[in-house]
């Protein structure tokens, strides 16, 4: 059995912001994930869970379920101001994933495309002023979760944000503190972008911290980098597709991953949003098979 921990997160269920009517509610979610025999799950976007911790641990306990991390955006290359926003809004999530045993905060940079149209809401490039306050703003988050909370941040390289290629990322691990900030590899994102997961595996081991295990449709991305069509959009064509049929391949990945022989947590994530609300869980439960079968756990009911 692999040292990779296999979770999953609101996400994979449609679940993109605190509160939406074409979301499912918090409750649906955890009922559906333990139905199907999950054991981690991630908080999703802040304030979608119940933040009381007694409440939200409770509910945890009566599904056998555990958290094993949060997930929060920023803007840091914006400046001081974004950076005392974020280290509000982190230190809020981190107190409760403190309260619930879990180490792992994900920090999401803040797209240049509007979430919901897909517009563009600033510049695709930022300048070297605004990468300085990038890089110098994520260690001192990182610092400040690390020190008030014990909370390890881990940044997400995403698409349509700042920190999106290969070539980014590679900058940014190599900007940024290795003792305070890490990388949550997205496989997903990262192939979206048309990066090598296995060779960042390689050329960073010591930074592979965290995981999202995505997989990216290759014909509905080549439309997308064919028309410059904005993610929020790209969901919705479907270019985040299931494991067996989507790019990277993941069992050489997986095998990479596991050659760093410590337990990191592995998070599926299928971007749905918006999907109907039947959707989610067949789609969840398949899922979980396929990575049962790559050797991942631990999913309780499975097979059923």
């Amino acid at each position: 059995m692999s040292k990779l921990r296999l979770g999953t997160a609101p996400d994979s269920w449609g679940v993109w912001f605190p509160s939406d009517p074409q979301q499912v509610t918090w409750d649906v979610y955890l009922d559906e994930i333990s139905r199907v025999g999950y054991v981690y799950t991630e908080l999703g976007p802040q304030g979608f869970m119940p933040q009381d911790p007694e409440q939200l641990r409770d509910e945890l306990a009566k599904r056998n379920l555990t958290v094993c991390g949060g997930t929060v955006f920023a803007g840091l290359h914006k400046g001081k101001e974004a950076l005392a926003k974020a280290i509000d809004d982190f230190g809020r999530e981190a107190k409760l994933l403190a309260a619930l045993g879990a180490e792992y905060l994900v920090h999401l940079p803040e797209q240049y495309t509007d979430m919901h149209t897909g517009e563009a809401t600033e510049a695709e490039e930022i300048d070297p002023e605004q990468w300085k306050n990038l890089v110098s703003g994520t260690d001192e988050l990182a610092r400040v979760l690390l020190n008030e909370y014990g909370v390890k941040l881990v940044f997400h390289p995403h698409a349509d944000t700042h920190v999106d290629t290969q070539v980014r990322i590679e900058r940014f691990l190599s900007d940024t503190d290795p003792h305070l900030v890490n990388l949550c590899l997205d496989t997903g994102h990262i192939a979206y972008c048309e990066g090598d997961n296995i060779e960042i595996v390689k050329r960073f081991p010591e930074r592979i911290t965290y995981v999202h295990l995505k997989s990216v449709d290759p014909v509905v991305r080549a439309r997308v980098l064919a028309e410059n069509i904005a993610l929020s959009e790209a969901v919705t064509l479907g270019v985040m597709c299931e494991p067996p049929y989507g790019e990277p391949d993941m069992p050489p990945l997986l095998d990479a991953l596991g050659g760093l022989d410590r337990e990191i947590f592995a998070v599926i994530e299928q971007d749905l949003y918006p999907v109907e609300p039947d959707i989610p869980l067949p789609i969840g439960a398949r899922t979980a098979g396929y990575y049962v079968g790559c050797g991942l756990g631990p999913v309780r009911r499975w097979p059923y």
